[in-house]
């Protein structure tokens, strides 16, 4: 324990997307915590001022053993991987490689030096394209690329060294995370970034000519894919509340599905884009990608149930006007 009374944190790519906002979360409720990042992808500047940086790979284990010492690490939330779909099928070797054997070194550490509680950052990737309206955590995992297949080896690896060694584990699938900061600290940041919600705000601010729409022809209301997004806010703060569940029970594991259980088309995250700007997007209509679902929405009912979570920032004009204030100054960011 910390003077703080509250066990050190290490955040493994914290100085990513949502990584950030799980530091941001897990300090201002006041948690000790530090940061390993190898800023290939991610940013100095969203990491605070007063928290540690060290810059380095998971899978560095001298690094993580000097880390754990000096942190009095208890506990690992895990973000750091690659996570862009197209790529993983381009280059499947890269995502085993970053996601699922660099894992298997952090993992490895962390039963070394006897760290108790771990939560892994995983994705509704893995469950493929599923047969259902609503995915629970029960709905069967048929990953269809290999980023898919990369979390669920790692959930597996998670599972099996949970029933090995006294540590506990803490999964969370997410569906499609979005926004920033309600404060502006931090948000999605990464250049060339494929998320719609911030394609759709670039082009709004005239950083992109236009939106591109793949495919109008699903099974969908007006027929355009239909996501369940939610704000990075919302799930930062579902995993600060996982690490309390963790900690209040150790012989506890748990794996929870992270999304509001509603669902948005493209066209209507468009339509916002548009109310919020009190701008018209440029849309191109173009076809459909493969492997895209009708239709991918969660059912968050454990996540809820188990923790109490309640989302904050729920509503999706709010998730697109905070992810227009950071745009606008992530541009001042860089132009600084």
């Amino acid at each position: 324990m910390t003077s703080s009374g509250k066990p050190s944190v290490l955040v493994t790519g914290g100085a990513g997307y949502i990584g950030s906002h799980a530091v941001l979360a897990l300090r201002d409720a006041g948690w000790p915590v530090a940061v390993i990042d190898n800023l290939t992808t991610g940013f100095r500047f969203a990491i605070p001022d007063d928290v540690p940086l060290y810059e380095g790979d998971v899978a560095d284990a001298s690094l993580l053993a000097r880390i754990f010492s000096e942190q009095k690490t208890a506990a690992i939330m895990h973000f750091a991987g690659s996570i862009v779909v197209p790529e993983s099928v381009a280059d499947p070797l890269k995502y085993y490689h970053n996601n699922t054997a660099k894992s298997r070194s952090l993992i490895d550490a962390a039963v070394r030096a006897g760290i108790a509680h771990f939560i892994f950052s995983s994705t509704a990737a893995t469950y493929g394209v599923p047969e259902v309206a609503a995915v629970s955590e029960d709905t069967p995992q048929r990953p269809i690329n290999p980023y898919g297949w990369s979390k669920l080896m790692t959930e597996q690896m998670l599972a099996d060294v949970a029933a090995a060694h006294p540590m506990n584990v803490g999964v969370l699938r997410y569906f499609n995370v979005a926004g920033a900061d309600p404060q502006a600290r931090s948000g999605q940041s990464t250049a060339g970034a494929t998320h719609l919600i911030k394609v759709a705000i670039e082009a709004a601010l005239g950083l992109r000519e236009s939106v591109s729409v793949f495919g109008t022809d699903y099974a969908t209301p007006d027929g355009t894919g239909v996501r369940d997004y939610i704000h990075v806010s919302d799930l930062a703060a579902a995993h600060v509340l996982t690490l309390e569940a963790l900690l209040a029970d150790p012989a506890r594991s748990l794996t929870m599905n992270c999304g509001y259980g509603r669902g948005f088309s493209v066209q209507e995250v468009l339509d916002a884009v548009d109310r919020v700007t009190n701008q018209q997007l440029d849309r191109r209509i173009e076809g459909r990608r493969a492997g895209d679902p009708n239709s991918l929405i969660s059912d968050p009912t454990r996540l809820k149930q188990t923790l109490g979570w309640s989302p904050k920032h729920a509503e999706l004009d709010t998730i697109v006007a905070h992810a227009l204030a950071w745009e606008r100054k992530l541009a001042d960011l860089r132009a600084g």
